[in-house]
């Protein structure tokens, strides 16, 4: 049984968000606003054989979560096969994955039947203009029949949208709807000031409690749902019985019960979203280190690990956005879409 490695603030090493490609087929204004990027080497990215090596290092020290993300993980070849591997190891108790949508409708079936446990659709309008305007691609159409398609094949699929002020603030009712019509549910993220999001100001920030009041406007009461979860979503009840989740780490950071690292596709181990340095762990796994060197490597990094990103930043004067345009463009690993966010 796995021993449950724990940092120096008493928080488990329990999730771990997989990315499996730098890559992605949107352009979203909150990621990736910028024209010209800079990608991972392809011969940086780790095999698939790597991939479960690391996996199972990290299981062994108490991961049971991984979450599969990009860039967009449905560009990575033979991604079916990847879920097939990792969900034969039973010490993976939740294997998910976040998507874009636009490849979801031909790849639902497949990934279902690889055997991933729950999904994730980032969709952040209804609106086909202003999808085109936050995207750069015209794609909503796409992204609806992917929903469709994995809706049925996989219960309890969630929602995702990035609320900004005066971008798409105005369509809460609506997206709530939406995910109604689907059984899914809709978790609203404030706007969050990480690498990528290099157009971000405070004032673009709808807090929760202004999204809850808004809510209430129109439905009535909401019931805050009481749960033990290290999930990053605070989840709320309408009067009809429907929930829905809001992640306010601008404004209200949980970085105290934060259990999640990065690992990039090029291997790469971050230990808090807003970090600007990794520990490298393809270098020492291409060199021959054993299980047990990679273990301990892991095991000194976390048990000193201390981040907390989100409180820092909101405790800052003068909130600027995280990581100045010239830097992103000299290091793909500040990018959002490097590791998942």
């Amino acid at each position: 049984m796995a021993v449950v490695l724990k940092d120096s603030l008493d928080r488990p090493l329990r999730n771990l968000r997989l990315s499996v490609t730098d890559r992605c087929n949107l352009r979203c204004s909150y990621c990736m606003p910028e024209p010209d990027y800079v990608w991972l080497p392809r011969e940086d990215i780790l095999h698939f054989e790597e991939i479960e090596t690391l996996v199972d290092v990290f299981t062994s020290m108490g991961v049971d979560k991984v979450r599969l993300t990009g860039g967009e993980p449905l560009l990575r070849r033979n991604l079916p096969d990847l879920i097939q591997r990792l969900a034969a190891r039973p010490s993976i108790r939740d294997l998910a994955m976040t998507t874009n949508g636009v490849l979801l409708a031909a790849n639902a079936q497949a990934i279902r039947d690889a055997g991933l446990h729950r999904l994730t659709v980032s969709l952040d309008t209804l609106r086909p203009q202003r999808f085109r305007d936050l995207t750069r691609y015209d794609e909503l159409n796409r992204v609806l029949e992917g929903i469709d398609a994995a809706a049925s094949l996989f219960p309890g699929l969630k929602i995702d949208t990035v609320v900004i002020r005066g971008v798409n603030d105005d369509e809460l009712i609506e997206l709530l709807e939406f995910g109604r019509r689907y059984g899914a549910e809709v978790r609203f993220i404030e706007y969050m000031d990480v690498g990528g999001a290099t157009h971000w100001s405070m004032s673009r920030v709808l807090p929760r409690r202004e999204m809850l009041t808004r809510l209430e406007e129109h439905y009535g009461a909401i019931t805050p749902v009481v749960e033990q979860s290290s999930a990053p979503a605070d989840r709320y009840r309408l009067s009809d019985g429907m929930t829905f989740g809001i992640i306010s780490s601008t404004t209200e950071p949980f970085c105290d019960s934060c259990d999640r690292s990065r690992l990039t596709a090029d291997g790469l181990w971050y230990l808090c979203l807003y970090a600007s340095h990794g520990t490298d762990l393809r270098r020492p796994l291409r060199s021959g280190a054993s299980a047990d060197q990679l273990s301990q490597l892991i095991r000194a990094t976390w048990e000193i690990r201390s981040d907390r990103g989100a409180e820092e930043r909101l405790a800052g004067r003068d909130r600027l956005p995280l990581i100045p345009v010239e830097r992103l463009k000299k290091d793909p690993h500040l990018e959002m879409h490097t590791r998942g966010g």
